[in-house]
């Protein structure tokens, strides 16, 4: 839920704050998250990031990890619960939703999060797990050039997993991948949603 004109990929949103609280409830745990108006998920934590929290594989226990779009949080905070020796870097272009992160993180006691800004990361930095439900809605050009940003700080052995609706082009996004050196595959589906696993 936006104003018109706004989107919750931009960096300052414009829509009037209403925070609202939602559950997230894992097999391996329960989580409590603000959420808001102008942030993607407003209200509850969507379909397509509740799959991939399910059938993603572990995430890699003591590197660093990435949550490509952070939000308010869901992706990161179950990284940073499910490696807890981690550090999960979460990056949003929207300041509203890594306010929301970073309070999260500590209204559920998680210490291994670091919220920032997607150029805000260092330079040097590399991850062994990128985790994303990946903003399909700014469109081809950009979404490409965001995932061969992100995905070539890969470790050489690390695996990226995304969430994409088959609507919006989660097959020909495969495709597109495996094209551009990051083999990938389909781990499962569910209520029109693909869950992707990409490699170097």
């Amino acid at each position: 839920m936006t104003a018109p004109g706004s989107h919750y990929f931009d960096e300052k949103p414009t829509t009037e704050s209403a925070p609202r609280d939602v559950s997230l409830l894992l097999p391996d745990m329960n989580l409590t998250l603000r959420t808001d108006r102008g942030v993607f998920g407003y209200n509850r934590v969507d379909a397509g990031t509740k799959l991939l929290l399910l059938k993603a594989p572990p995430p890699s226990a003591t590197s660093d990890l990435l949550d490509l779009g952070c939000g308010a949080g869901p992706i990161a905070l179950t990284m940073a619960r499910r490696a807890p020796a981690a550090i999960v870097w979460a990056i949003d272009v929207n300041e509203r939703a890594r306010d929301l992160c970073r309070a999260n993180a500590e209204l559920n006691g998680i210490t291994n999060v670091r919220v920032c800004g997607p150029d805000d990361v260092p330079n040097d930095a590399r991850f062994a797990t990128i985790w994303s439900n990946p903003a399909i809605r700014i469109g081809k050009p950009a979404l490409h050039e965001m995932l061969s940003r992100w995905f070539g700080r890969l470790t050489p052995d690390g695996e990226a997993v995304m969430v994409v609706h088959k609507h919006l082009g989660g097959d020909s996004l495969q495709s597109w991948l495996t094209t551009q050196g990051y083999p990938t595959t389909r781990l499962a589906s569910g209520s029109g949603y693909r869950i992707l696993r990409s490699t170097r």
